[in-house]
């Protein structure tokens, strides 16, 4: 059945990565490579707007968020945008680990997919992504990637 054979693949995925990284000397999960990763590429957004930047839930993020501010990879400060919010940014241990990891990163998504060949590779992502995007609005927490002014948010 599909929905048993994403959950194996999801389990086979995260132990690859977690392999990853203990080799590779990193002590970092999966959520918290995509939070920092997206902070990267999305600084001084709000907790909220990152979750849905990895389609995370917002209660576990916070603890996610709460490690990695702990650990020194990220901050969070008042939005010049809305006092009530705090935004997140990383520092510069943050970035540094982002591009430190990277590597390690792309070993651990080349693992996954090994026992694939290149061709069946671009398939199967093909199919996955297609899969993911149409059932995007039917997920807990969906992606939602944030608007731009003047544009439709990319999830619609």
């Amino acid at each position: 059945m599909p929905g048993h054979l994403i959950r194996r693949l999801h389990q086979i995925s995260t132990s690859i990565f977690a392999e990853e990284m203990a080799h590779s000397g990193f002590d970092l999960t999966p959520v918290q490579y995509a939070a920092l990763s997206a902070l990267a590429g999305h600084p001084d957004v709000d907790q909220n707007t990152l979750a849905g930047l990895i389609a995370h839930d917002r209660a576990t993020l916070g603890g996610v968020v709460e490690r990695l501010e702990r650990r020194g990879y990220l901050r969070r400060e008042v939005s010049r945008v809305d006092r009530r919010a705090r935004a997140l940014s990383l520092t510069e241990k943050g970035r540094a680990l982002v591009t430190t990891v990277l590597p390690a990163v792309r070993r651990a998504q080349e693992d996954i997919l090994a026992p694939l060949t290149p061709a069946e590779r671009a398939t199967f992502l093909a199919l996955m992504d297609k899969a993911t995007a149409a059932g995007n609005k039917r997920a807990r927490a969906p992606l939602r990637l944030p608007q731009r002014e003047g544009t439709a948010v990319a999830d619609d």
